[in-house]
């Protein structure tokens, strides 16, 4: 597919073209972004086409996850070029609204999820995990797809979605996709505009760092001396450690000793920038 993607701006219009498509009998999955689209997003849209007849890539810059100190109005956005792309990897309809529509004036309400938002990301930047599930709930119910996919690089905010769309008894399927990596293996990010070229060279040396940890995990050492390790290393590189931290896959507790199944979780500050990871143990081949 290579023309102009359909675009519509509220909710009415969006319930409408998917209730049409509905009618005809199509499923329907949703790929949430903020724009800036690469290829790791594509890669989602792509997933998203395997799965359904019908894609709707939602772009909307959502204030709710920022905090005061964050790059809101800096983050960068060219919907008609988002736009093109997406209509070349598949995407049948691009649901832009802006901030009025998607909290009309009154708005007071927010999800929020417990016990994994308490630490990671959660304790650096907080509030921030609130408007993500905030923004998705209200995305899943406008749109209602059959299926919803997000990235594993986002691993957190990847569980806490499906924890409230468990709690909630929200009818959709949440599916992740694996991590895009440059071949150096960095991961795709739209943050990644920001490294300057000195920092871009160091960059990869997160991905290098905490394969490194789940390798050694899969060969018997222990969890804290792994991770205590690799903060180490990060340090020596110039990169500001917010954690690395060896956690259950499917409740982010704390693991320690010897670990059989983990993620390997870091976040880490590069000049102004804030580059996150993770890594299964035992790594990918």
């Amino acid at each position: 597919m290579t023309g102009a993607i359909e675009t519509v701006r509220t909710v009415r219009g969006l319930r409408a073209r998917v209730a049409a498509w509905r009618a005809d009998g199509e499923a329907v999955a949703l790929v949430p972004t903020m724009g800036a689209i690469h290829d790791g997003h594509l890669s989602l849209v792509r997933l998203a086409k395997a799965q359904s007849g019908r894609v709707v890539t939602s772009l909307f810059v959502n204030p709710l996850q920022f905090g005061p100190r964050e790059d809101f109005h800096a983050y960068p956005r060219d919907e008609t070029r988002d736009a093109q792309v997406l209509a070349t990897a598949g995407s049948d309809l691009l649901y832009a609204p802006d901030e009025s529509e998607m909290y009309p004036p009154g708005f007071s309400t927010k999800v929020h999820v417990g016990d994994l938002t308490e630490d990671l990301c959660g304790a650096s930047r907080p509030n921030h995990f609130d408007g993500v599930a905030t923004v998705v709930a209200k995305l899943l119910l406008q749109c209602a797809p059959d299926t919803a996919i997000f990235g594993e690089k986002d691993y957190q905010q990847l569980l806490v979605i499906k924890r409230f769309v468990r709690d909630l008894d929200i009818q959709v399927e949440i599916l992740g996709a694996p991590i895009v990596r440059e071949a150096d293996g960095l991961a795709l990010s739209s943050r990644n505009a920001y490294l300057s070229p000195e920092e871009r060279a160091i960059a990869p040396v997160l991905h290098q760092t905490i394969r490194q940890v789940a390798t050694d995990l899969a060969q018997g050492r222990g969890a804290d001396d792994a991770s205590e390790a690799a903060r180490f290393k990060l340090e020596a590189m110039g990169l500001r450690v917010d954690y690395v931290a060896v956690r259950d896959p499917d409740t982010l507790k704390a693991l320690h000793g010897p670990v059989k199944a983990a993620r390997v979780l870091a976040a880490v500050h590069l000049g102004k920038t804030r580059l996150i990871d993770n890594v299964p143990v035992p790594p990918d081949s």
